[in-house]
């Protein structure tokens, strides 16, 4: 008997191989994904007589096409647009996100393009979310990851960075948005950083031809997506054994006092 796909790998990557089947992200019976377009499965249209269209088809979102080859459940607490300050100042609380009967025991949190590249929010820094008045893309980023805590204290929190391109200047700033999620991370317990920006590859040219349709993904690419956070979770999983060996219990009054919760 071989258990080798269930074991850490010395000088393993986080995607040196894209899993089939969900591997151990399978653990996680519900899972959120917070996002913008990207995590929306959103399309864009174009024609001669109307212009550019977006259109979110969540059926093709990332999250859906994990929740049908892992066979668990994930929502799209998504929308195209999204941002860190509107999700926490309206979005959540308006569709009910925060109540128990949406309560999950792994949240993927995907936002900081429109934020960042598209409004040119300061970034900010860690400690900003304890800052009343700060407005920061941090402190919006900080208060939904406290939030979660509240609501879900034992949750698992996976924070996504943004893929490289071929922009000097986007690369500058996803490499300093990355450095915070890492930060944010050190600040949170259960919480790790789905690291893209530095693992995945180059979304260049070439890649785009084959997964992109206008600015946004084709379906093949929210595949590759779903691909790729899967595998990126189950190498976490398995280089982290014990802070994983309690997740049935993260949503019931139980728990195992001999072991990490």
């Amino acid at each position: 008997m071989d258990i080798s796909a269930f074991l850490p790998k010395e000088n393993e990557l986080p995607l040196d191989k894209l899993i089939d089947g969900g591997g151990l992200t399978k653990i996680f019976r519900r899972i959120a994904c917070i996002g913008d377009s990207l995590s929306s499965g959103e399309f864009e249209s174009y024609n001669d007589d109307r212009g550019n269209g977006y259109h979110d088809f969540y059926e093709y979102s990332w999250g859906q096409y994990i929740a049908r080859e892992a066979g668990i459940t994930v929502y799209n607490f998504s929308r195209g647009g999204m941002t860190a300050s509107e999700y926490m100042e309206s979005f959540a609380k308006y569709n009910g996100y925060w109540k128990d009967d949406k309560l999950c025991q792994a949240y993927i949190i995907a936002l900081g393009v429109n934020d960042l590249l598209g409004q040119k929010q300061e970034l900010g820094k860690v400690s900003d979310f304890e800052v009343r008045d700060s407005n920061t893309f941090a402190a919006n980023y900080g208060r939904l990851i406290r939030q979660i805590k509240i609501i879900q204290p034992n949750a698992k929190l996976f924070l996504m960075t943004m893929p490289r391109d071929e922009d000097e200047e986007s690369n500058r700033i996803k490499a300093e948005h990355a450095k915070l999620l890492y930060d944010f991370a050190e600040r949170f317990e259960n919480t790790y950083v789905l690291d893209f920006y530095k693992y995945a590859c180059s979304y260049d040219e070439e890649f785009r031809k084959r997964f992109f349709l206008g600015g946004h993904m084709n379906a093949s690419g929210y595949i590759l997506t779903a691909k790729m956070v899967m595998s990126y979770i189950d190498y976490i999983i398995r280089h982290n054994h014990d802070d994983f060996v309690q997740v049935p219990f993260l949503d019931k009054p139980y728990y195992h006092k001999n072991y990490k919760r």
